[in-house]
């Protein structure tokens, strides 16, 4: 099969578009066919060796094949599996818990063990999420790691229909999932995107856009905010605090703007603020993300296709920052 090898790490010449052999199934796992894979910062990240230094607790297993969004066909079954579900079409939980639920011990598809970036994926079956949907394979592809992650930070976080969320980053993968889920539970939204996609977030249910570079404290007044949901990070974190309420909840799972921020710790426990860090996906976050697809509660928010071998361009493309949404990958078969 066709798969883009990640070499180790380094710059786009460590992907290698190259054949390699098909995955080979142990008990209890299926074989699925990729039919559309979605691009995260996770592979970038991954890649460059952003996490090395910040509590990612396994190796890399370079070379290996990276790629966390997968939506596909089931096309084989090893024994213990039911063969009823050949034929499947499937999402697949990339954040897994080997330990069960009352660990927070988590292994990633795609960043710790072969992912989607290639014609053909193995997972173990508990984690092949069949699905009822009209949305095409690219829009299911664009689903994953950005909706579980938002979900995860928003079930964590206890939003509510009481709450006002800010949403930094909005216009990302992560931000407009979070954006659209955040109004589900009916909670008011702020969103803080560059002013060329204000319109995109208000469409994604938006009720209120401060243009990035604005100051956010300034914008929207100290304690004024129940939640904030930052995965940038950087030098606007002090004034996230700022404006978030007493008792108010912060949550992130990433830090595209910069890992490393000033915290005052009188404002955190002045105003009994909780930080909340979220990278293990609770039990109920993806049986959630199929259900809200299936009832069509949610939209999918796809920038742009590529074909699997366009990787390059493609991450090229994403690392600019211009788009709204996702981008999705797609396998020639």
């Amino acid at each position: 099969m066709k798969a883009i090898v990640t070499t180790g790490n380094g710059g786009f010449d460590k992907l290698v578009y190259k054949d390699v052999p098909m995955p080979k199934l142990f008990a209890d796992e299926v074989l699925i066919q990729v039919l559309a894979a979605g691009v995260n910062n996770t592979e970038i990240n991954t890649r460059v060796g952003w996490y090395a230094n910040g509590g990612w607790d396994v190796p890399t297993p370079f070379p290996f094949i990276q790629g966390t969004d997968c939506c596909g066909k089931i096309v084989e079954v090893a024994e213990g599996v039911n063969s009823a579900i050949l034929g499947s079409r499937v999402l697949v939980r990339p954040c897994m818990r080997p330990d069960g639920f009352g660990s927070m011990r988590n292994i990633w598809m795609g960043s710790d063990f072969d992912g989607a970036f290639a014609q053909f994926v193995k997972v173990p079956a508990s984690e092949a999420f069949a699905i009822d949907s009209n949305w095409s394979d690219v829009e299911l592809g664009s689903i994953p790691c950005s909706y579980g992650s938002a979900e995860n930070m928003l079930l964590r976080a206890k939003v509510s229909k009481s709450d006002h969320v800010l949403i930094a980053g909005a216009s990302g993968g992560v931000g407009s999932a979070a954006v659209q889920l955040a109004k589900l539970r009916g909670a008011r939204v702020t969103a803080i995107v560059g002013a060329d996609k204000a319109k995109r977030a208000v469409d994604a249910g938006a009720d209120e856009i401060i243009v990035r570079g604005t100051d956010v404290a300034s914008a929207l007044g100290e304690e004024t905010v129940d939640i904030v949901v930052d995965n940038v990070g950087g030098n606007d974190f002090e004034s996230m605090l700022q404006v978030m309420r007493r008792g108010g909840r912060y949550v992130s799972s990433g830090a595209i703007g910069g890992p490393i921020v000033n915290l005052d710790l009188r404002t955190f426990y002045l105003k009994d603020l909780t930080l909340i860090g979220c990278t293990a996906w609770d039990e109920p976050v993806f049986k959630n993300l199929v259900s809200y697809i299936e009832t069509s509660k949610i939209k999918p928010l796809v920038a742009k296709t590529f074909a699997l071998q366009e990787i390059v361009k493609a991450q090229t493309e994403f690392l600019e920052k211009k788009h709204f949404g996702k981008f999705v990958l797609v396998p020639e078969h």
